[in-house]
């Protein structure tokens, strides 16, 4: 209650000085050429923003009450050229910028003077500062107003986007009961900061008000009436965490890179977490699937108000990592959810043994009451829901059994998996999914010094028949432990990953499920601050001349370690590049994962390429060549490492061996 009565403050005390497209009559376009160095690039002063037509006295007072001046110096040929590329200007426009005397620029770079009464669109100057992963400033001078569902909602600017943290897209619901959007009153609203996290954690923390939003954009148009074509794709992101943790503030997944380096829309949402997001009771009221409806209330907040935002409702992407994934999953199963969004991408879904098994296969709602929901009303002595929602939230996130499991509730999910044979909901849609290579080894315990491969197989939870076969050979190196470790690692990520996601591909794609679908395996990581299972097996190994891992050697590549980089946010998050190809690597994974949001493919334009000067890229599919989608015929797949190759779908025999052929959908 004090963050919101604080940032109501906050908003009351600087909305008056805050401006918007509307107080300026104009679109309002942030670009810049961001190679994802952040403020030690060489490009870090090559933006400006871009405002719409007016006279050389209006351009100079626009410019002065976004607190910039009119552009002056600085390399910004690369944004000039993409404008043209847009086709927003033929190449002999001019653009009012500064001088003693009214001066013009036009699309390729010429600079002649301009009469003060002609009406030229306008680059001013952006001095906002970079944020990074511990600090922003959203102090008054950067601040910008947009109107959207029905209230004034006062954001920021940085260096890089225009950014739209903690707006509010549900009221706290009744716990056990389903979220619904939220309308705002006609007033004002924070969105300088980012709003509480959902309740989770040992002990826990957090808020049941937490159904909040964050939005990073390149461009806030002036009104409703913006032209289809000037709207960005959205990219919707999940969380991960198991289902009981995580954040949609996690500076990992800071949308501002992405955003600028991509020109789409960014979206982060909660959602509710554990056995407050998740119990279902066999009373026939306490039904479930609590944080994945806050998901699809979520879609259905951005449908009707992200276009306030420069976002396309019809081109909104969602995709997740692990149990975000999973997410995704139960939502392209969701006649609930399908409309909602246009593409998808999971990343490392989990499904088929061990663990991984209940986000690809849901319980009814009795398998979940006797897994978890009379645990939970045993260790807080209730007999019912009644009892329940009189307890503290802290109580209830504090027994140790947590439901944390989709299950199927007749409403947002009808049946037990999703259905790739044409016999249940499927949304119809382009598909992009993959693993990192060594997913499994996060999955899985470290061996003591006795334990054998087959013990070691039935203490993670995998079969020990397959220890007799030649399929998993345990390597005969001269560390026992690591050398069972490695065996069981690769059995854990073709049995809780690989096997299930390249069967999902493949069904998808053999039952016209799925228009397009792309595969890829993460061949190359950066493993998170804070998340390491089984240090120090995920990190790249310091050798020489690579005091901070080296990249190209052996190790596994693990769960979470294409994260920093699909978001651009290496530099941002304060790490160091550990080799001269972590750069290159990162911008060709920021600029794939926009390509599929912007055009559901992967493989982004040449021309769009080039006009943004992103040569890394196309140096790298120069040489790597186009990725071609799953076929019926040819399962290929991306490895993603640099340099990428091509390659066949792995492990067959082996997921024949664990139940999981690659038919397993069929």
């Amino acid at each position: 209650m004090a963050s919101l009565l604080f940032q109501l403050l906050a908003v009351l005390a600087t909305a008056a000085a805050a401006v918007s497209p509307a107080s300026l009559d104009s679109d309002l376009t942030i670009l810049i050429h961001n190679d994802l160095q952040e403020s030690s690039s060489p490009y870090a002063n090559s933006g400006f923003i871009l405002l719409d037509e007016q006279t050389w006295n209006d351009a100079n007072s626009a410019c002065k009450a976004l607190g910039e001046e009119l552009w002056e110096t600085g390399n910004i040929q690369a944004n000039l050229d993409y404008l043209l590329y847009e086709r927003k200007y033929a190449p002999w426009q001019r653009f009012w910028i500064g001088g003693s005397s009214p001066s013009t620029i036009d699309a390729e770079g010429h600079v002649r003077s301009g009469h003060r009464d002609e009406c030229l669109p306008v680059l001013c100057t952006q001095t906002a500062p970079y944020s990074n992963g511990t600090q922003q400033d959203n102090s008054t001078t950067w601040q910008i107003m947009v109107n959207s569902n029905n209230e004034l909602l006062t954001g920021f600017r940085d260096r890089l986007s225009f950014r739209f943290l903690g707006i509010r897209y549900a009221q706290q619901p009744e716990r056990f009961t389903y979220s619904t959007p939220y309308t705002g009153d006609g007033g004002k609203a924070s969105a300088l900061d980012y709003g509480p996290i959902c309740v989770q954690g040992t002990p826990p923390s957090g808020s049941e008000n937490c159904l909040f939003l964050n939005i990073w954009t390149p461009y806030l148009p002036r009104g409703k009436k913006t032209a289809k074509k000037d709207l960005k794709a959205v990219m919707f992101w999940i969380h991960g965490g198991a289902l009981t943790g995580g954040e949609s503030s996690d500076p990992t997944f800071d949308g501002a890179n992405q955003a600028s380096r991509s020109d789409v829309v960014v979206v982060t949402i909660n959602y509710r977490l554990g056995s407050l997001g998740f119990l279902a009771l066999d009373d026939g009221e306490t039904n479930g699937n609590y944080g994945l409806a806050d998901q699809i209330t979520a879609l259905e907040w951005v449908q009707k108000n992200i276009q306030d935002f420069g976002g396309d409702p019809d081109r909104v992407m969602i995709f997740g990592q692990s149990a975000g994934a999973g997410s995704v999953r139960a939502l392209m199963a969701s006649s609930k959810a399908i409309g909602k969004y246009s593409s998808a991408i999971m990343q490392s879904n989990l499904g088929g043994l061990a663990y991984g098994t209940t986000y690809s296969q849901y319980y009814t709602i009795p398998q979940e009451v006797a897994v978890a929901g009379n645990a939970i009303l045993n260790a807080t002595n209730c007999t019912d829901v009644a009892c329940l929602r009189k307890l503290s939230a802290m109580t209830i996130a504090s027994v140790p059994t947590v439901a944390r499991f989709v299950v199927v509730d007749g409403t947002y999910i009808t049946t037990n998996d999703l259905r790739l044979n044409g016999t249940g909901p499927a949304a119809h849609i382009p598909l992009m999914l993959g693993t990192m290579r060594d997913d499994g080894a996060a999955f899985i315990s470290y061996p003591t010094a006795n334990e054998t491969f087959p013990e070691f197989l039935n203490i993670s939870g995998l079969p020990e028949s397959v220890a007799s076969t030649s399929l998993f050979p345990v390597p005969n190196g001269p560390n026992r432990t690591l050398d069972v470790f490695n065996a069981t690692a690769r059995a854990g990520t073709d049995g809780i990953f690989r096997c299930v996601d390249e069967a999902t591909a493949y069904a998808g794609v053999v039952n016209d499920i799925f228009p397009i679908t792309y595969f890829y395996e993460f061949n190359r990581s950066y493993q998170l601050l804070g998340y390491s299972p089984n240090f120090p097996v995920c990190e790249a190994p310091p050798t020489a001349g690579y005091p901070n891992g080296n990249p190209n050697a052996e190790y596994f590549k693990c769960h979470s370690g294409e994260l920093y980089y699909e978001f651009g946010n290496v530099k941002r998050i304060g790490l160091p590049f550990r080799d001269a190809n972590d750069l290159p690597f990162e911008q060709f994974v920021v600029d794939t994962w926009a390509s599929f949001a912007r055009t559901n493919n992967p493989n982004p334009d040449w021309r769009y390429l080039q006009a943004r000067g992103y040569t890394n890229t196309m140096k790298e599919i120069e040489r790597v060549g186009k990725w071609d989608p799953v076929t019926k015929s040819d399962q290929i797949l991306r490895r993603l490492q640099w340099p990428s190759e091509h390659a066949k779908f792995g492990e067959e025999q082996q997921c024949d061996a664990l139940g999981l052929p690659l038919d397993y959908y069929i």
